[in-house]
């Protein structure tokens, strides 16, 4: 370890959060100029230039007729020389209003230049924006006889291979340096060893974070292969273009409006990715506050779930609110917003906000609160987390039941470890009616000694219940102070039970019915021949 004046991590953090969120404001600060309409000239595929409406030819008219223009010289098999010629542009008078540079290929026209297309080029006049789409038209027609090679197909495939073969390489290698190196960086922003592959880990801020980089990263490797391929081949060279041309659109055009300032999607998406980040270190704080704080108070584990909870949303909530305000974005705009998604989210998400509305009354209320060990429907087990929307269960054979936080309230749990962990438990005993009573109750009360986990006081009773169908029915009463382990202190008793009543020589009976048969006539109507035939029978009986 290198020796030196260290800091703390969430102080480091802090600061580096603010200085994101700084540069990001002041990066948002910027807005694009709105250019005028305009559209791209192509050539074999090949991107040359936008071009703007010139006199009564809309931009797409005119980039039509541009490449009306330079599609036939293509197919030319000796080199095409393109230049710039000025024309005077003469009034009816016959003075000379104007002078635009006019490009040619060899002696074909190609378009005229004017001053619409220098706003569109940024150049300085007129005669260097002609220079500028000479040579682009010029490597064009290059870049397009040399496609048209025998060997061209053979080297664009290869290309092709190659490029794929990369991109499937460099989409390994970003899963193996995410997972080796930095899982290691997020473990040094972490207060505790986490695990990328445990979907259970309470540092879901991280596991978020990691799978989202990846997952972009991948991304972005997948879109540059498309995107080198596609321009690789004249038939998708034009797609590729108008692809990655409303990408760029979408992204960084400030389309979205929000109260009165303008916001692009990409600036967009790095404020959720800077609320992300307030989100991640929040729960950090969190769990530094709860491991190494709050426990060392010494306060119940129920108390310190709660104050952790609150903690975290508070810190959530500020956090928000400053990021926001530093971004720009008017929180009143935010209110509207919300007011009039709140329809929507009282209809739509329902149960969701039920959800959190009862995980609040459960953390305020604490009817139910971790470390309390509750019988719920058919599920017996122990409250390990009581989250936002679900309340997790861990039942004895340690499996984990998501249980909504609604149904706390709406349901009746059986809560053994609410306000006492004490409780009592009952055990039925059945014994023989030859049995005497009063030694049936010092046989039970015998085998409860042998039980440490049995509280000595409040003492066992036993309660004589009555006479059973086969049996004397007694109930064994007993309390402990670990409800959670109420199945194994049943089941020792009821061996040590077991072995007492056979030591003091008490039978347990087994159920038993008894069976009377009754003569009598049957009702059943007989025939005379068969009344005469049994009659016969009856009275050969009696004199035999």
């Amino acid at each position: 370890m290198p020796t030196g004046v260290s800091f703390p991590r969430w102080l480091v953090r802090l600061v580096c959060g603010l200085v994101l969120a700084v540069v990001l404001h002041g990066s948002g600060g910027v807005v694009l100029a709105q250019a005028i309409e305009t559209e791209p000239v192509f050539l074999d595929g090949l991107f040359l230039f936008d071009v703007p409406a010139a006199g009564d030819l809309t931009a797409a008219e005119r980039a039509l007729a541009i490449e009306t223009n330079l599609n036939p010289l293509i197919e030319r098999a000796e080199p095409v020389d393109v230049q710039a010629e000025l024309r005077n542009v003469e009034g009816s008078d016959g003075a000379t209003l104007s002078s635009n540079p006019v490009i040619l290929a060899g002696d074909r026209y190609i378009m005229t230049v004017t001053n619409a297309d220098v706003q569109v080029g940024e150049a300085d006049t007129l005669q260097a924006q002609a220079d500028q789409w000479v040579n682009a038209i010029a490597t064009a027609l290059s870049q397009a006889r040399s496609d048209r090679q025998s060997g061209f197909w053979v080297q664009a495939l290869t290309k092709t291979l190659t490029a794929l073969a990369a991109a499937l390489a460099l989409h390994w290698l970003a899963g193996w340096l995410w997972h080796r190196w930095l899982w290691a960086v997020l473990n040094r922003f972490a207060f505790s060893p986490i695990d990328p592959d445990d979907p259970e880990h309470e540092s879901t801020g991280l596991n978020l974070l990691f799978r989202i980089s990846l997952f972009l990263v991948r991304c972005a490797i997948g879109f540059a292969a498309l995107a080198y391929v596609a321009n690789l081949f004249p038939l998708t060279r034009r797609i590729s273009y108008r692809v990655t041309q409303s990408l760029r659109e979408g992204l960084f055009d400030r389309s979205l409006l929000l109260g009165d300032r303008s916001y692009s999607l990409l600036g967009l998406m790095m404020l959720l990715a800077v609320l992300l980040a307030v989100v991640i270190v929040a729960s950090a704080l969190t769990n530094v506050m709860r491991s190494r704080v709050l426990r060392a108070t010494g306060i119940s584990i129920a108390a310190q779930e709660a104050i952790a909870v609150l903690s975290k949303y508070t810190l959530i909530l500020l956090g928000t609110v400053v990021i926001l305000q530093l971004w720009g974005i008017d929180l009143s705009s935010i209110a509207l917003i919300a007011s009039g998604l709140g329809i929507g989210v009282g209809l739509g998400l329902q149960g969701l906000v039920k959800d959190f509305v009862s995980g609040l009354v459960l953390v305020f209320e604490r009817p139910v609160q971790v470390g309390d060990f509750v019988d719920f429907g058919d599920v017996s087990g122990t409250v390990t987390r009581i989250g936002s929307r679900s309340t997790a269960i861990r039942t004895l054979d340690h499996v984990s039941i998501i249980v909504p936080n609604s149904r706390f309230l709406e349901s009746e749990v059986i809560n053994w470890s609410h306000d006492n962990p004490v409780s009592r438990i009952r055990l039925p005993v059945g014994v023989s009616y030859s049995t005497d009573p009063q030694q049936v109750k010092v046989a039970l009360l015998d085998a409860c000694k042998k039980n440490q986990e049995i509280l000595s006081a409040p003492a066992p009773q036993v309660f004589f219940l009555g006479f059973g169908d086969s049996a004397l029915n007694f109930e064994l009463l007993v309390w402990i102070a670990q409800p959670n382990r109420q199945f194994v202190i049943k089941s020792d008793l009821y061996f040590a039970i077991e072995a007492s009543l056979h030591y003091h020589g008490i039978e347990v009976p087994f159920p038993q019915r008894d069976l009377h048969i009754r003569s009598g006539h049957l009702p059943i109507d007989l025939s005379p021949e068969v009344q005469q035939l049994l009659q016969q029978l009856r009275n050969a009986s009696d004199q035999s």
